[in-house]
């Protein structure tokens, strides 16, 4: 399970990761909750400029198993939502942590990607659950 939990990424407890990028961070969903999730078939974006707080819904996110709410990981303003999800939502299955991203957020304290954990927590969590 670890491979698929890279190392230089961070993570939520609702299992969203970060990226930081510059001065904002990407931000999508981990391969242990597509997985979860399954077949991905929809995904509903914020809209770019809208404000996004942290642990609170910014999005959903729909399978053929479960309809499961999108959360922040911090607190800031959506700068690029991936508009690519809204033809083809599976790209979160088949690549979670790169063309499937979801949301880039310019946090308004770029600090409180330093309260996420890392990948070692996450395992942990995952191993735990």
């Amino acid at each position: 399970m670890a491979d698929n939990i890279p190392g230089d990424l961070k993570y939520t407890r609702e299992h969203e990761w970060a990226r930081v990028q510059g001065t904002s961070v990407v931000v999508g969903v981990t391969q242990h909750a597509q997985e979860s999730l399954g077949d991905v078939v929809y995904v509903e974006l914020p809209k770019v400029g809208s404000t996004v707080t942290e642990g609170k819904q910014f999005g959903v996110i729909e399978s053929t198993k479960a309809v499961s709410e999108l959360y922040s990981p911090l607190t800031g303003k959506v700068v690029k939502v991936n508009d690519g999800l809204s033809d083809n939502p599976s790209t979160v299955n088949t690549d979670p942590y790169g063309a499937g991203w979801i949301v880039e957020i310019e946090p308004s304290d770029p600090k409180q990607v330093d309260g996420l954990m890392d990948a070692a927590a996450y395992t942990a969590l995952l191993q735990n659950s």
